[in-house]
């Protein structure tokens, strides 16, 4: 005979469906390894787009400011033309030294070299050997011009006048002999053409640079010098 306690305990010790079920039985996840999902997303928006997981992921860097490589400006003085033999030939011997219209000072100091030496030597400073001065100096003053805009930090600067002297000098040897009202007239017209710069003048000022640009454009200046003295000639 079972007795009231016994039927108490029975329902107790027969094993129910729940209780038959292994006990801390794995999760199906667990058995297949940690969830990999949201990395193989990133792996394949990463190929997908790379620019901008790499913009993502890289933080932005700020780039150091480039340093400023425009040349430094120095003032033209008789200490810096001094200090070096193309300063001062640039410079024409000082003449470009002039604080206002330095390019006429240098004209006219190329006007009056010009009638000293020829009146003085006239041996040694004939038309022809005018030319070759005048041609040496042109290739000089390519060299001497370069150097010293690169110094004062101006490739044109208004000091250097030994293109206005080398192009004058080659408008008085083609007119003279001519008397000093000729002359005058020259320097008249060709400072006129050194300032306004008619074309093509002004092109090659433009696009020119450095010294051969420095000494071309008052060649030009001078040969629209003697165009004029041509014309005015015939008519």
């Amino acid at each position: 005979m079972i007795t009231s306690a016994q039927h108490d305990f029975i329902p107790d010790m027969i094993p129910t469906p729940a209780s038959m079920a292994a006990p801390n039985q794995p999760d199906n996840n667990s058995l297949n390894g940690p969830d990999t999902r949201p990395a193989i997303d990133t792996v394949i928006d990463t190929a997908i787009k790379p620019d901008s997981a790499a913009s993502a992921i890289a933080s932005p860097v700020a780039s150091p400011a480039s340093p400023d490589k425009r040349p430094r400006k120095v003032k033209a003085t008789a200490g810096f033309m001094l200090s070096h033999p193309a300063h001062f030939i640039a410079q024409g011997f000082g003449s470009g030294l002039s604080p206002i219209m330095p390019g006429t000072f240098g004209t006219l100091f190329g006007w009056f070299s010009f009638v000293i030496l020829s009146t003085r030597w006239p041996q040694y400073f004939s038309p022809l050997n005018w030319l070759v001065i005048i041609a040496a100096g042109f290739i000089v003053g390519i060299w001497t011009c370069q150097r010293t805009g690169r110094n004062l930090g101006v490739a044109d600067h208004g000091s250097m006048v030994w293109d206005e002297i080398i192009a004058f000098w080659l408008v008085l040897v083609v007119i003279t002999p001519a008397p000093f009202w000729t002359q005058f007239w020259a320097f008249i017209v060709f400072r006129f053409f050194d300032m306004v710069k008619p074309p093509p003048i002004a092109y090659f000022d433009r696009h020119f640079k450095g010294g051969f640009g420095v000494m071309w454009d008052d060649i030009l200046a001078a040969f629209y010098t003697l165009l004029v003295f041509a014309l005015w000639r015939v008519y």
